[in-house]
Order: structure tokens, then sequence, then C-alpha cells
């Protein structure tokens, strides 16, 4: 377990993505997922109001409500860190502060819990004053309905500039960035970790394994039924066969899977804590858990990132 952050959150190296609950896993599998998740020794579930909105039939808070029943048939609420987000669910699309109250409100209800663990702006919102979203994420903190506030989808300025307004306004403070950041999408090592290395943060990335890419299961030829295929195939270029060669043999030499080598290769970077991977099923899920503990050493990080160079 490792702290988030400038909070006192002890969380396990692997977060488990909540997208696909109550989505691509119906209940009875997203409750396996989460049920070998938590035996495994992962203890972080990240989720978002806006789960899964994008469904035919579905109007979001889905993957929520789902989690939500799952931490009240396990009877296992104090020992999850629960993350959700708010701002991207149409209605809730901004961080008024009244968006924040109401949203908020929604969230502890189909999680039926009494506080979130970190919640998240899920995007920035140029509209609004920094200074009226940040003071309504403290109203929740100082309510006991928040413990820890978080920013994702922030760009570097805005992500300083929010931490300096907290700062000195006295208002709670984002204390992690979650931000899209894997072995093929390297665009967060510029400013923005600079501006989080700045702050004291760290982060929890998301599409940790490029859509299903750093899995392995996509190859020259090989046909993949996924929701995901056409935008995790895009990466079967040059580059992405020479960091899937550099992968096997980094997950060949621990007896491991790549998709838990390239986990391992991100929660090596600086400021990463926990990257976030989901699972529509145990079996898929089993490829993951190995990062829960799969420490690289320095010359297989230097590998794998000279190779995505």
């Amino acid at each position: 377990m490792t702290n988030l952050g400038t909070s006192d959150l002890d969380v396990s190296r692997l977060a488990l993505g909540g997208n696909v609950f109550g989505w691509t896993a119906d209940e009875e599998s997203s409750f396996a997922v989460l049920d070998a998740y938590t035996a495994a020794g992962g203890n972080f579930v990240d989720t978002a109001d806006v789960y899964s909105a994008w469904a035919p039939g579905h109007a979001g808070g889905e993957s929520e409500a789902v989690i939500g029943r799952w931490l009240k048939s396990r009877g296992n609420r104090d020992r999850v860190v629960v993350a959700t987000k708010v701002g991207m669910l149409s209605g809730l699309d901004d961080l008024r502060a009244t968006t924040i109250a109401t949203a908020a409100e929604n969230s502890l209800r189909r999680l039926g819990v009494d506080h979130i663990d970190l919640y998240y702006a899920h995007k920035d919102d140029l509209e609004t004053p920094q200074e009226e979203t940040l003071a309504a994420f403290d109203a929740l903190v100082r309510s006991g309905k928040v413990r820890y506030i978080a920013a994702s989808n922030f760009t570097a300025e805005r992500l300083t500039s929010a931490l300096e307004t907290s700062d000195r306004e006295g208002l709670s403070r984002y204390v992690a960035l979650q931000q899209h950041y894997n072995l093929v999408e390297r665009s967060y090592e510029g400013e923005l970790a600079a501006a989080v290395t700045a702050g004291g943060l760290s982060t929890a990335p998301y599409w940790a394994l490029a859509k299903g890419f750093l899995t392995g299961k996509y190859r020259p030829g090989v046909e993949v039924e996924s929701v995901r295929a056409a935008a995790a195939s895009k990466y079967l270029d040059e580059r992405g066969l020479r960091i899937l060669a550099a992968l096997d043999e980094v997950a060949a030499a621990h007896d491991t899977t790549v998709a838990a080598a390239a986990l391992a290769w991100l929660a090596a970077q600086p400021t990463v804590t926990a990257p976030i991977a989901s699972a529509r099923t145990v079996e898929q899920l089993s490829d993951l858990l190995p990062a829960l503990e799969l420490e690289l050493k320095t010359d297989e990080v230097e590998r794998l990132t000279a190779a995505s160079a």
C-alpha cells in the first residue's frame, strides 16, 4: 500500500476501473471481478457518475450503483477506497457549486455510503471560477461527505492555478491527478508531470493499458472481439510492435503477463501511485493482478522506456 499524493489514503499499486460495471460487465460479473480484486489485496476502486451514460438506455450512475450494491452485500466499505467523479454527466457537466453539491448527493446515494474517499473534478471547467469550484469541494470535505478531492484531465497551468487558489483561500486542495498516460501515450511527461511534482501530488493514470493494446492480445493478423478493438489496433505500428517485443521479454523474465509488465512500468514512473485498469471478467482480471506486487528492475524499466521512445 502507498499513500496517494498528500492524502492519508493508503491505496494498492493497481486501481480497478469501474467503467465496465453495469455496461459490458453485468452485475454478477462485476461482483466477481470486485471480489477477486479485493481478495488479491487490491483496495482502490475508481468510478464516475457518467459511467455508463454512453450505452443505449443508460442514464449514468450505473457503475456507482453496482459498486454500491457490492459494498453493501460484502460489508467491506471500510476496507475499500472509493473514488468517483463529477463534471461530465449530461445536465451536471460543469464545476459550478450547485452542480458539485447535487452530483455528490447523487453519487453518495447510488454508492450507498456516507462519504466518498476521493472525489474528482472529472474535467476542467473554464467557465466557472476556480474559487467557486474549490469552495464547493471544500464544503463537502468540511461536512464529512468527501475525504479528499482530486483533478482529472487538467492542464499543467490550470492544475497549478487551482492549487494556488486553494492555498491562497484556505480551501481543500487537490491531492492527486488522473491523466491519460501509458507506454504508448507519454505526453504527460512534460509540463503536467512537472506541475504534479511541484504541487506534491501523485497520479492515478487512466487508459493505463492503452485501451487494451498493452495486454498483448492485439497482434498482426489477430482478430479480437472487443468494443475497443479498433481503438487498440491503431497502435499496431512499428513502434507498437517494438514495445510489445520489449514487454514480451520483460514479462517472460518475471513469468508474468504482458499487461502486468506494462502496468509495472507505469507504476515505476515518478509521480505515479496507482495505474487504473478495468476488467470485464475474472479471467481478464487475472492478467492484471500480478501488477499489485510486480516491481521491475531498473534496466527493465529503461528497456521499456527506450522501446517506446
